[in-house]
């Protein structure tokens, strides 16, 4: 009897631990993200845009110390953008990579595609702190 209560608490015991959520990966804390956001002008045409865009997501094949790149359009319902149509991540393995990117001709040269065709940007890097 007393087996079978000793084999019964620990079989109750590993199932509830099995629907225990599994521990969350770390992120490598080097990372830096490296934030953009666009505000297009009103006269800047689709057709701009997406040149522009796609003159942003060729710089990874240019500069070799960008990690990753993600960008959308915001789609967010809280309508806190203050006209911020467009995001872009990029990663970094460090701050000196980060630091590399910034004044790479390649980058250069992207910021001189944008031209006249944005009413306003905004940058934030961070470095990650999560644990």
């Amino acid at each position: 009897m007393k087996q079978t209560l000793t084999l019964l608490a620990f079989s109750l015991l590993l199932t509830v631990g099995s629907f225990a959520k599994p521990p969350r990966k770390p992120m490598k804390n080097a990372v830096v993200q490296h934030i953009v956001l666009f505000k297009f002008k009103p006269e800047t045409t689709p057709e701009r845009v997406k040149e522009i865009v796609a003159a942003f997501e060729a710089l990874p094949s240019k500069i070799k110390e960008i990690k990753g790149f993600q960008w959308g359009t915001n789609n967010s319902p809280e309508k806190l953008n203050k006209g911020l149509t467009h995001a872009f991540i990029l990663t970094f393995d460090s701050e000196k990579d980060r630091d590399a990117y910034l004044p790479h001709p390649a980058h250069k040269e992207f910021g001189k595609t944008l031209g006249s065709s944005l009413d306003d940007v905004t940058v934030v890097d961070f470095t990650n702190q999560a644990k």
